[in-house]
Protein backbone atom coordinates (compact mmCIF):
# COMPACT_ATOMS: atom_id res chain seq x y z
CA UNK A 1 0.00 0.00 0.00
CA UNK A 2 2.85 2.39 0.80
CA UNK A 3 4.52 1.64 -2.53
CA UNK A 4 1.27 2.35 -4.34
CA UNK A 5 0.89 5.66 -2.49
CA UNK A 6 4.48 6.61 -3.32
CA UNK A 7 3.88 5.79 -6.97
CA UNK A 8 0.70 7.92 -7.03
CA UNK A 9 2.55 10.84 -5.43
CA UNK A 10 5.35 10.51 -7.98
CA UNK A 11 2.87 10.53 -10.86
CA UNK A 12 1.11 13.57 -9.42
CA UNK A 13 4.42 15.40 -9.01
CA UNK A 14 5.41 14.57 -12.61
CA UNK A 15 2.04 15.06 -14.23
CA UNK A 16 3.40 16.19 -17.59
CA UNK A 17 5.57 13.08 -17.96
CA UNK A 18 2.67 10.98 -16.73
CA UNK A 19 0.30 12.43 -19.34
CA UNK A 20 2.88 11.89 -22.08
CA UNK A 21 3.14 8.28 -20.96
CA UNK A 22 -0.64 7.92 -21.02
CA UNK A 23 -0.71 9.30 -24.57
CA UNK A 24 1.96 6.82 -25.65
CA UNK A 25 0.06 3.94 -24.06
CA UNK A 26 -3.13 5.03 -25.82
CA UNK A 27 -1.29 5.20 -29.13
CA UNK A 28 0.05 1.66 -28.65
CA UNK A 29 -3.39 0.51 -27.56
CA UNK A 30 -4.96 1.94 -30.71
CA UNK A 31 -2.45 0.09 -32.89
CA UNK A 32 -2.98 -3.13 -30.91
CA UNK A 33 -6.76 -2.79 -31.14
CA UNK A 34 -6.54 -2.42 -34.91
CA UNK A 35 -4.34 -5.49 -35.24
CA UNK A 36 -6.75 -7.57 -33.14
CA UNK A 37 -9.84 -6.11 -34.83
CA UNK A 38 -11.68 -8.51 -37.16
CA UNK A 39 -12.31 -6.50 -40.30
CA UNK A 40 -15.42 -7.72 -42.16
CA UNK A 41 -16.39 -5.76 -45.23
CA UNK A 42 -20.08 -6.16 -46.24
CA UNK A 43 -19.10 -6.27 -49.95
CA UNK A 44 -22.27 -4.46 -51.02
CA UNK A 45 -22.23 -1.29 -53.12
CA UNK A 46 -24.56 0.58 -50.74
CA UNK A 47 -22.66 -0.27 -47.54
CA UNK A 48 -18.97 -0.57 -48.42
CA UNK A 49 -18.26 3.16 -48.30
CA UNK A 50 -20.10 3.72 -45.00
CA UNK A 51 -18.35 0.76 -43.33
CA UNK A 52 -14.87 1.63 -44.57
CA UNK A 53 -15.07 5.34 -43.73
CA UNK A 54 -16.68 4.51 -40.38
CA UNK A 55 -13.71 2.30 -39.45
CA UNK A 56 -11.39 5.12 -40.49
CA UNK A 57 -13.18 7.96 -38.60
CA UNK A 58 -15.29 6.66 -35.69
CA UNK A 59 -12.50 5.04 -33.58
CA UNK A 60 -10.27 8.17 -33.83
CA UNK A 61 -13.15 10.28 -32.53
CA UNK A 62 -13.54 7.87 -29.61
CA UNK A 63 -9.79 7.98 -28.88
CA UNK A 64 -9.86 11.78 -29.11
CA UNK A 65 -12.64 12.10 -26.53
CA UNK A 66 -10.97 9.47 -24.35
CA UNK A 67 -7.80 11.57 -24.39
CA UNK A 68 -9.76 14.49 -22.95
CA UNK A 69 -11.42 12.28 -20.35
CA UNK A 70 -8.12 10.85 -19.09
CA UNK A 71 -6.50 14.28 -18.88
CA UNK A 72 -6.84 15.77 -15.38
CA UNK A 73 -6.41 19.30 -16.70
CA UNK A 74 -9.81 19.26 -18.40
CA UNK A 75 -11.49 19.92 -15.04
CA UNK A 76 -8.95 22.69 -14.28
CA UNK A 77 -9.68 24.32 -17.64
CA UNK A 78 -13.45 24.10 -17.19
CA UNK A 79 -13.26 25.46 -13.65
CA UNK A 80 -11.06 28.38 -14.73
CA UNK A 81 -13.31 29.13 -17.70
CA UNK A 82 -16.60 29.10 -15.76
CA UNK A 83 -15.48 30.67 -12.47
CA UNK A 84 -16.63 34.23 -11.61
CA UNK A 85 -14.06 36.95 -12.19
CA UNK A 86 -14.01 38.26 -8.62
CA UNK A 87 -10.73 39.88 -7.67
CA UNK A 88 -8.73 37.94 -10.27
CA UNK A 89 -9.16 38.49 -13.99
CA UNK A 90 -9.22 35.66 -16.50
CA UNK A 91 -6.68 35.60 -19.32
CA UNK A 92 -8.05 34.00 -22.52
CA UNK A 93 -4.48 33.32 -23.72
CA UNK A 94 -3.87 31.03 -20.73
CA UNK A 95 -7.09 29.14 -21.43
CA UNK A 96 -6.14 28.76 -25.09
CA UNK A 97 -2.69 27.47 -24.11
CA UNK A 98 -4.18 24.86 -21.75
CA UNK A 99 -6.71 23.79 -24.36
CA UNK A 100 -4.08 23.51 -27.10
CA UNK A 101 -1.81 21.43 -24.84
CA UNK A 102 -4.61 19.00 -24.05
CA UNK A 103 -5.66 18.84 -27.70
CA UNK A 104 -2.13 18.03 -28.86
CA UNK A 105 -1.93 15.11 -26.44
CA UNK A 106 -5.44 13.91 -27.27
CA UNK A 107 -4.66 13.84 -31.02
CA UNK A 108 -1.79 11.34 -30.71
CA UNK A 109 -3.87 8.15 -30.47
CA UNK A 110 -6.32 9.14 -33.28
CA UNK A 111 -3.40 10.02 -35.54
CA UNK A 112 -1.81 6.62 -34.89
CA UNK A 113 -5.11 4.85 -35.66
CA UNK A 114 -5.59 6.73 -38.95
CA UNK A 115 -1.98 6.15 -40.00
CA UNK A 116 -2.10 2.41 -39.22
CA UNK A 117 -5.47 2.06 -40.97
CA UNK A 118 -4.26 3.79 -44.13
CA UNK A 119 -1.01 1.82 -44.18
CA UNK A 120 -2.90 -1.45 -43.89
CA UNK A 121 -5.41 -0.46 -46.59
CA UNK A 122 -8.31 -2.76 -45.69
CA UNK A 123 -10.82 -0.03 -44.86
CA UNK A 124 -9.70 2.05 -47.85
CA UNK A 125 -10.13 -0.97 -50.10
CA UNK A 126 -13.60 -1.62 -48.72
CA UNK A 127 -14.69 2.01 -49.02
CA UNK A 128 -13.43 2.84 -52.52
CA UNK A 129 -13.45 -0.48 -54.37
CA UNK A 130 -16.96 0.07 -55.85
CA UNK A 131 -16.27 3.62 -57.07
CA UNK A 132 -12.60 3.35 -58.07
CA UNK A 133 -11.66 3.50 -61.75
CA UNK A 134 -10.52 -0.08 -62.43
CA UNK A 135 -10.95 -0.08 -66.19
CA UNK A 136 -7.27 -0.95 -66.68
CA UNK A 137 -7.81 -4.30 -64.90
CA UNK A 138 -11.07 -5.15 -66.70
CA UNK A 139 -11.18 -7.86 -69.35
CA UNK A 140 -11.77 -6.38 -72.80
CA UNK A 141 -14.42 -8.99 -73.64
CA UNK A 142 -16.63 -7.67 -70.80
CA UNK A 143 -16.53 -3.96 -71.65
CA UNK A 144 -20.26 -3.95 -72.37
CA UNK A 145 -21.25 -4.49 -68.72
CA UNK A 146 -23.69 -1.99 -67.24
CA UNK A 147 -22.58 0.40 -64.51
CA UNK A 148 -24.78 -1.30 -61.91
CA UNK A 149 -23.38 -4.74 -62.63
CA UNK A 150 -19.83 -3.40 -62.57
CA UNK A 151 -20.44 -1.81 -59.15
CA UNK A 152 -21.65 -5.14 -57.77
CA UNK A 153 -18.57 -6.93 -59.09
CA UNK A 154 -16.13 -4.30 -57.79
CA UNK A 155 -17.84 -4.27 -54.37
CA UNK A 156 -16.91 -7.96 -53.97
CA UNK A 157 -13.18 -7.30 -54.46
CA UNK A 158 -12.39 -7.00 -50.71
CA UNK A 159 -14.11 -10.35 -50.05
CA UNK A 160 -11.82 -13.10 -51.28
CA UNK A 161 -14.19 -15.93 -50.39
CA UNK A 162 -17.21 -14.74 -52.39
CA UNK A 163 -15.44 -13.18 -55.37
CA UNK A 164 -15.99 -15.43 -58.41
CA UNK A 165 -15.62 -13.03 -61.37
CA UNK A 166 -11.93 -13.69 -61.94
CA UNK A 167 -12.39 -13.84 -65.70
CA UNK A 168 -13.97 -10.35 -65.72
CA UNK A 169 -11.49 -8.42 -63.55
CA UNK A 170 -8.16 -9.25 -61.94
CA UNK A 171 -8.85 -9.11 -58.20
CA UNK A 172 -5.20 -9.23 -57.08
CA UNK A 173 -4.17 -6.38 -59.38
CA UNK A 174 -7.12 -4.23 -58.34
CA UNK A 175 -6.43 -4.92 -54.64
CA UNK A 176 -2.77 -3.95 -54.96
CA UNK A 177 -3.69 -0.79 -56.84
CA UNK A 178 -6.20 0.40 -54.21
CA UNK A 179 -3.86 -0.50 -51.31
CA UNK A 180 -1.08 1.43 -53.01
CA UNK A 181 -3.33 4.50 -53.08
CA UNK A 182 -4.18 3.92 -49.41
CA UNK A 183 -0.51 3.76 -48.40
CA UNK A 184 0.21 6.91 -50.39
CA UNK A 185 -2.53 8.66 -48.44
CA UNK A 186 -1.07 7.27 -45.21
CA UNK A 187 2.42 8.63 -45.89
CA UNK A 188 0.94 11.98 -46.93
CA UNK A 189 -1.04 12.09 -43.68
CA UNK A 190 2.10 11.35 -41.63
CA UNK A 191 4.05 14.06 -43.43
CA UNK A 192 1.28 16.62 -42.92
CA UNK A 193 0.84 15.98 -39.17
CA UNK A 194 4.61 15.93 -38.66
CA UNK A 195 4.98 19.26 -40.45
CA UNK A 196 2.11 20.80 -38.47
CA UNK A 197 3.56 19.51 -35.18
CA UNK A 198 6.94 21.00 -36.09
CA UNK A 199 5.38 24.37 -36.87
CA UNK A 200 3.38 24.40 -33.64
CA UNK A 201 6.15 23.21 -31.33
CA UNK A 202 9.19 24.90 -32.82
CA UNK A 203 8.26 28.04 -34.74
CA UNK A 204 5.46 29.45 -32.55
CA UNK A 205 7.67 30.34 -29.54
CA UNK A 206 10.12 32.16 -31.83
CA UNK A 207 7.57 34.80 -32.83
CA UNK A 208 5.76 35.25 -29.50
CA UNK A 209 8.33 34.23 -26.92
CA UNK A 210 7.21 36.66 -24.19
CA UNK A 211 3.53 35.80 -24.57
CA UNK A 212 4.37 32.10 -24.77
CA UNK A 213 6.37 32.21 -21.52
CA UNK A 214 3.63 34.19 -19.79
CA UNK A 215 0.85 31.82 -20.78
CA UNK A 216 2.96 28.78 -19.93
CA UNK A 217 3.84 30.18 -16.49
CA UNK A 218 0.25 31.04 -15.52
CA UNK A 219 -1.11 27.74 -16.80
CA UNK A 220 1.38 25.97 -14.51
CA UNK A 221 0.38 28.32 -11.71
CA UNK A 222 -3.32 27.48 -12.06
CA UNK A 223 -2.57 23.76 -11.99
CA UNK A 224 -0.21 24.08 -9.00
CA UNK A 225 -2.61 26.31 -7.08
CA UNK A 226 -5.41 23.81 -7.43
CA UNK A 227 -3.19 20.94 -6.25
CA UNK A 228 -2.02 22.89 -3.20
CA UNK A 229 -5.57 23.95 -2.39
CA UNK A 230 -6.75 20.33 -2.57
CA UNK A 231 -3.87 19.20 -0.33
CA UNK A 232 -4.62 21.96 2.18
CA UNK A 233 -8.30 20.99 2.23
CA UNK A 234 -7.38 17.35 2.80
CA UNK A 235 -5.08 18.24 5.70
CA UNK A 236 -7.71 20.53 7.21
CA UNK A 237 -10.42 17.88 6.85
CA UNK A 238 -8.18 15.28 8.49
CA UNK A 239 -7.33 17.58 11.42
CA UNK A 240 -10.98 18.67 11.74
CA UNK A 241 -12.10 15.04 11.90
CA UNK A 242 -9.41 14.11 14.46
CA UNK A 243 -10.23 17.02 16.77
CA UNK A 244 -13.97 16.39 16.42
CA UNK A 245 -13.57 12.69 17.27
CA UNK A 246 -11.25 13.44 20.19
CA UNK A 247 -13.68 15.97 21.65
CA UNK A 248 -16.53 13.53 21.21
CA UNK A 249 -14.76 10.71 23.03
CA UNK A 250 -13.57 13.08 25.76
CA UNK A 251 -17.13 14.26 26.37
CA UNK A 252 -18.54 10.74 26.36
CA UNK A 253 -15.78 9.18 28.48
CA UNK A 254 -16.65 11.43 31.44
CA UNK A 255 -20.25 10.23 31.39
CA UNK A 256 -19.72 6.50 30.80
CA UNK A 257 -16.26 5.49 31.94
CA UNK A 258 -15.21 6.56 35.46
CA UNK A 259 -11.93 8.39 35.56
CA UNK A 260 -9.23 6.22 37.16
CA UNK A 261 -6.14 7.77 38.73
CA UNK A 262 -3.05 7.23 36.63
CA UNK A 263 0.13 6.09 38.38
CA UNK A 264 2.79 8.78 38.41
CA UNK A 265 5.76 8.12 36.22
CA UNK A 266 7.94 9.59 33.56
CA UNK A 267 6.49 7.38 30.89
CA UNK A 268 2.93 8.57 31.44
CA UNK A 269 4.07 12.16 31.55
CA UNK A 270 5.93 11.77 28.30
CA UNK A 271 2.90 10.22 26.61
CA UNK A 272 0.76 13.07 27.90
CA UNK A 273 3.18 15.63 26.50
CA UNK A 274 3.24 13.83 23.14
CA UNK A 275 -0.56 13.76 23.00
CA UNK A 276 -0.66 17.42 23.85
CA UNK A 277 1.78 18.26 21.09
CA UNK A 278 -0.18 16.21 18.57
CA UNK A 279 -3.43 17.89 19.61
CA UNK A 280 -1.75 21.26 19.39
CA UNK A 281 -0.49 20.51 15.89
CA UNK A 282 -3.98 19.43 14.85
CA UNK A 283 -5.37 22.63 16.33
CA UNK A 284 -2.85 24.68 14.37
CA UNK A 285 -3.75 22.93 11.12
CA UNK A 286 -7.37 24.02 11.55
CA UNK A 287 -6.19 27.60 10.75
CA UNK A 288 -8.88 29.08 12.99
CA UNK A 289 -11.78 27.45 11.10
CA UNK A 290 -13.70 25.35 13.61
CA UNK A 291 -17.30 25.45 12.32
CA UNK A 292 -19.07 23.84 9.39
CA UNK A 293 -20.59 27.14 8.31
CA UNK A 294 -17.22 28.89 8.35
CA UNK A 295 -15.65 26.17 6.20
CA UNK A 296 -18.53 26.31 3.73
CA UNK A 297 -18.12 30.07 3.54
CA UNK A 298 -14.39 29.72 2.88
CA UNK A 299 -14.98 27.23 0.07
CA UNK A 300 -17.74 29.37 -1.44
CA UNK A 301 -15.58 32.50 -1.33
CA UNK A 302 -12.70 30.60 -2.94
CA UNK A 303 -14.95 29.66 -5.85
CA UNK A 304 -16.77 32.98 -6.29
CA UNK A 305 -13.96 35.40 -5.46
CA UNK A 306 -10.41 34.12 -5.59
CA UNK A 307 -7.81 36.35 -3.94
CA UNK A 308 -5.92 38.81 -6.09
CA UNK A 309 -2.30 38.09 -6.97
CA UNK A 310 -0.68 40.93 -5.03
CA UNK A 311 2.15 39.22 -3.17
CA UNK A 312 4.74 41.91 -4.03
CA UNK A 313 2.73 44.64 -2.26
CA UNK A 314 2.90 42.85 1.06
CA UNK A 315 6.60 42.14 0.78
CA UNK A 316 7.28 45.79 -0.03
CA UNK A 317 5.35 46.87 3.05
CA UNK A 318 7.27 44.40 5.18
CA UNK A 319 10.55 45.60 3.68
CA UNK A 320 9.51 49.20 4.35
CA UNK A 321 8.81 48.41 7.99
CA UNK A 322 12.14 46.65 8.22
CA UNK A 323 13.93 49.69 6.80
CA UNK A 324 12.12 51.95 9.26
CA UNK A 325 13.12 49.69 12.14
CA UNK A 326 16.75 49.68 11.08
CA UNK A 327 16.78 53.46 10.71
CA UNK A 328 15.25 53.89 14.15
CA UNK A 329 17.79 51.53 15.66
CA UNK A 330 20.69 53.38 14.07
CA UNK A 331 19.29 56.73 15.24
CA UNK A 332 19.00 55.42 18.77
CA UNK A 333 22.56 54.14 18.67
CA UNK A 334 23.83 57.52 17.45
CA UNK A 335 21.97 59.39 20.20
CA UNK A 336 23.35 57.02 22.80
CA UNK A 337 26.88 57.53 21.50
CA UNK A 338 26.41 61.31 21.49
CA UNK A 339 25.11 61.23 25.05
CA UNK A 340 28.04 59.15 26.20
CA UNK A 341 30.51 61.56 24.61
CA UNK A 342 28.77 64.57 26.16
CA UNK A 343 28.83 63.21 29.67
CA UNK A 344 32.42 62.04 29.31
CA UNK A 345 33.50 65.64 28.72
CA UNK A 346 31.84 66.79 31.93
Amino acid sequence: MDKFRIMVQFLQANQESFMNGICGIMALASAQMYSSFEFTCPCLPDYNYAYGIGILIVPPIWFFLLGYVMNNNISVLTEEWKRPVGKRSKDPAVLRYMFSSMTQRALIAPAVWIAVTLMDGKSFLCAFSPTADLSEFLNESYQSLSQKELLKIQAKIPCKDIFEEHEIISREAATRYIRCLSQACGWTFLMVITLVAFLVRAIRPCFTQAAFLKTKYWSHYIDTERKLFDETCKEHAKSFAKVCIQQYFESISGEIVPQLPQPPGKKGKGNKDDDGEKQKSDEERLLGIRKEGDMNKVLWNWHTCKPALLLNKRTEEMNGHAHLDTHSLTDERHTKKKAVVYYSKV
